[in-house]
């Protein structure tokens, strides 16, 4: 019972010929080094003609919430997670070396002076290339977080169906 012997490079090319240019990545973090990442390649892909979206979900809601909205939680404990996740794409805290905010500040100072964008400029490129920005609904029910507490230009409020829809016609899926 042969099994079909296929070269590795030819099997690519088939699997390239079937996905469309497509890419995922699903915004789990909160952190701004990791924000910052999933917009670099964001705008990079869209920017090589790719069809990008965000699923933004958990603490990663926060790089698309306006900055200190409050939570709409009517439960003491969702709103204690509006009141420590403030939201803001400018307010996001390192991964490491965040030091109460010190550390931001400095990575912020560094990437100014090397005329690197923050994370509002990256995001208002991702959207003039066309990225499609989605909100995960249960991450924000869970939260207490609304439609009207997060940034313009949310394309879409949808589920992990919604994602991985998403996800099985793309070519390249991240999770950051």
């Amino acid at each position: 019972m042969g099994a079909t012997n296929v070269e590795p490079a030819t099997a690519l090319a088939e699997l390239q010929e079937t996905k469309p240019d497509r890419v995922t990545i699903v915004v789990l973090s909160g952190d701004m080094d990791r924000v910052m990442a999933a917009f670099i390649i964001a705008t990079g892909a869209a920017a090589m003609g790719m069809q990008v979206t965000m699923f933004f979900t958990f603490w990663g809601l926060n790089a698309i919430r306006r900055k200190g909205t409050p939570s709409a939680a009517k439960d003491w404990l969702r709103r204690m997670f509006g009141l420590l996740n403030k939201g803001g794409a400018e307010t996001l805290p390192l991964s490491r070396f965040h030091f109460w905010g010190l550390g931001t500040g400095m990575m912020k100072r560094v990437m100014r002076q090397h005329r690197m964008p923050g994370i509002p400029e990256l995001m208002e490129m991702a959207q003039d290339l066309g990225v499609r920005f989605i909100a995960c609904t249960t991450t924000m029910g869970l939260m207490g977080i609304t439609k009207d507490t997060l940034i313009e230009g949310i394309d879409q409020l949808a589920g992990v169906t919604t994602y991985l829809a998403e996800a099985k016609e793309g070519s390249v899926n991240l999770f950051i």
